[in-house]
């Protein structure tokens, strides 16, 4: 190319010099057409002998520098046609000096510029040209999310659209890993049927058909890394009271680490939870289906198959019936041990088949039709099973990393069904306890992930808006003086809104102990006075915040561990008892985990089961079933309940505090109340207030 151009430029240079160029030869066109033109294709460029020399043309002694005059090597290269220099066809043309990387590549006018040669594989360039077109015209039917979409345009435009799973029409070693790992998702507490897998095999000899199955698989395999990370649904459709922090996929990366890895199974199995308690319910989970480590059963899809009896006496029943390889696998399936390896779909096949039917509540025809497969490929279901399912789907929704690397990856686990709460470090149980948690319906305790900032040793009760408005207000209205006996304080603001606290002490509805992880739904953990509760079984009495049995060793199992130096014991906080607020502040927040955990596998390795006490495994069952939760992409909001300010004004005998707080800027909000500061700088207590001292390490 670069020869030709400069020929080009000094073919035109001659060409000016002349007033009135001939019109070309026979012999001058033949030099036209010996010169290739740009094709996509990998032509090598023209070289020194394609041509030969001209005695005649006049050439700059510089060969760096044009002739005075002449066009511009840049210019000469965008001229739309060769002027030839002589029309004497006994003459030749002599070779031009090399020409620049510039005068080589620059563009003609009004023709498009040469293309790059295409670095996809010749036997996969029908089925690359076959993506190109599908994603320009038909990716919204493949990748209905915008941010996946824009992710898979962006890796197949990186490979010129080279098809992603086949070369030459055979699957590629991480399309293998990528079915095998679809086809056991099962294992995984997914559904099988959520992820299809092409049929590679029939598509191979037409580029449409490889094209589509393409995308199909990349579909599937997105689909399947979604879901296994974040989960089947949101945990915003199962209650308004769970909240756990988002960790969506990263499509692009997904790509590029699976298609990428040694082990493409492996790697997309890695996006599963990664927390050994998940681990261990999938083991189990495989016990109860009885299949060990073996993947389930798949039926592939096909044509119906439909017993049809022999007509005539004389005819034989083999000619009447249809012939299937998935039959064998069928007999499998159904558990059909006679004749095993019989591709025959006979009476008996179709007797299971209407059997199976009957118990999915399909209609039982005996036909092998779509729906039927589906449902054959759909695990089976029972109690426990489902069970351990939600539970690992709850898994889902946790944090990867549920503790602090700066302390040991310590954090705290509380179970509600099991009504205990553990500190964890290093992987290992540092300490246990049991709790209280709040009652079925609207106190039940939420499911959240935060960190506990810091501990308050004698705190204030300040009494949340529910309790104020549905419980103590209409109290108040039967009996004005209720909350003098209880030992409550009522301060009215200027706004008209109602706070009611209760000052430290032993009396204190918190008890001594207070454990501080500000969140939304304005729960904490703390020391309570009724240490009866902690006796019972089922321990689900509080309003919603979680009561903790050995408050004192609870404190100093954690302040070692966030401040080891200062060897807090138990006695020490309980040295601190007392009617002024202390906040002793963890130098390294701990994260907090309250989860809902009604299938788990204990120490011992026993799988254990606990009473579904808030209904969150029934509500998770229905929507797995009525597959419902695939394709949720609208969070629900999580706002706390409006309460509206009482009506008219409080019973003439109730007692209101003189120091009245304001709803200035100035004054500490509810949640500040509530928890303290968060961390904050305290604000000053009002007069009459019992002190706060606060403790900073």
């Amino acid at each position: 190319m670069a020869i030709a151009a400069t020929f080009l430029a000094v073919s035109t240079t001659s060409a000016l010099a002349q007033s009135d160029p001939p019109r070309p030869s026979a012999a001058e066109l033949a030099i036209d057409a010996a010169i290739p033109l740009p094709e996509p294709a990998n032509v090598p460029p023209p070289t020194a002998s394609d041509f030969k020399p001209d005695t005649t043309a006049t050439v700059s002694p510089n060969p760096g520098k044009a002739p005075e005059g002449a066009t511009k090597p840049a210019d000469t290269a965008a001229a739309p046609s060769i002027e030839p220099t002589t029309n004497d066809p006994g003459k030749t043309i002599a070779a031009p000096p090399t020409a620049s990387p510039a005068t080589a590549t620059a563009p003609e006018p009004g023709k498009d510029p040469v293309k790059a040669a295409s670095n996809v594989p010749a036997a996969d360039q029908p089925v690359a040209e076959r993506l190109r077109d599908m994603m320009a015209t038909k990716a919204t039917r493949y990748f209905d999310r915008k941010t996946e979409r824009a992710a898979v345009e962006k890796f197949y435009t990186g490979r010129d659209y080279a098809p992603i799973w086949t070369q030459g029409g055979n699957l590629t070693a991480a399309a293998k890993g990528v079915i095998s790992r679809l086809k056991e998702a099962a294992a995984d507490g997914l559904n099988p049927a959520d992820y299809p897998v092409p049929d590679f095999a029939a598509a191979a000899s037409a580029p449409d058909a490889l094209a589509e199955a393409d995308l199909k698989l990349t579909e599937s395999m997105l689909d399947y890394a979604r879901q296994a990370q974040s989960g089947r649904m949101h945990w915003s459709q199962v209650s308004a009271d769970i909240q756990y922090p988002e960790h969506p996929i990263d499509p692009s990366e997904v790509l590029a680490n699976v298609t990428g890895a040694k082990d493409a199974s492996a790697a997309l199995d890695g996006y599963n939870p990664p927390h050994k308690l998940y681990k261990l319910l999938k083991a189990k989970l495989a016990e109860l289906r009885g299949v060990g480590d073996g993947a389930p059963i798949i039926i592939e899809d096909g044509e119906a198959l439909k017993y049809t009896a022999a007509r005539g006496k004389n005819a034989p029943e083999a000619d009447a019936q249809m012939s299937d390889p998935r039959v064998p696998k069928l007999r499998a399936k159904l558990g059909i041990t006679e004749n095993a390896d019989d591709i025959r779909y006979d009476a008996k096949v179709a007797a299971a088949v209407r059997k199976f039917q009957e118990s999915v509540d399909l209609k039982p025809t005996g036909v092998l039709d779509d729906r039927t497969v589906k449902a054959l490929n759909t695990p089976k279901r029972d109690k426990q099973i489902d069970t351990v399912i939600v539970n690992m789907e709850r898994w889902r929704w946790l944090p990867r990393d549920l503790g602090a690397p700066a302390i040991g990856d310590a954090y705290v686990i509380l179970n509600i069904p099991d009504y205990t709460l553990k500190v964890m470090q290093r992987g290992a149980q540092v300490w246990t306890t049991r709790v209280v948690t709040g009652k079925p319906g609207q106190h039940a305790t939420p499911l959240l992930s935060e960190t506990m900032k810091f501990i308050t040793v004698n705190p204030t009760w300040n009494v949340p808006p529910s309790i104020i408005y549905n419980e103590y207000l209409p109290a108040l209205q039967q009996d004005p003086t209720v909350l003098d006996r209880m030992g409550l304080r009522l301060e009215r603001a200027r706004d008209g809104s109602i706070h009611i606290s209760q000052p430290p002490g032993e009396a204190n509805a918190l008890g001594r102990v207070r454990f501080n992880f500000p969140n939304k739904f304005l729960v904490y953990q703390h020391d309570t006075p009724d240490k009866n509760l902690f006796a019972r079984d089922e321990r689900a009495f509080s309003h919603g915040c979680m009561r903790v049995q050995y408050p004192d060793q609870y404190a100093a199992v954690l302040l070692n561990i966030t401040m080891p130096n200062e060897r807090y014991t138990p006695e020490r906080i309980r040295s601190m008892y007392g009617s002024s607020e202390i906040d002793l502040k963890f130098p390294t927040p701990i994260p907090v985990n309250i989860t809902y955990q009604t299938a788990f596998v204990d120490d011992a390795g026993k799988l254990q089961f606990r009473k579904d006490v808030y209904g969150r495994d029934g509500t998770m069952i229905s929507i797995l079933k009525n597959n419902r939760g695939k394709d949720l992409e609208n969070v629900v909001a999580h706002a706390q309940p409006n309460y509206s300010r009482p009506k008219g004004p409080l019973p003439s005998a109730v007692n209101v505090s003189d120091n009245s707080f304001s709803s200035g800027s100035s004054s500490p909000n509810f949640f500040e109340r509530l928890f303290g500061g968060g961390g904050q700088p305290t604000p000053p207590a009002p007069v009459g207030r019992p002190s706060r001292r606060v403790f900073t390490r």
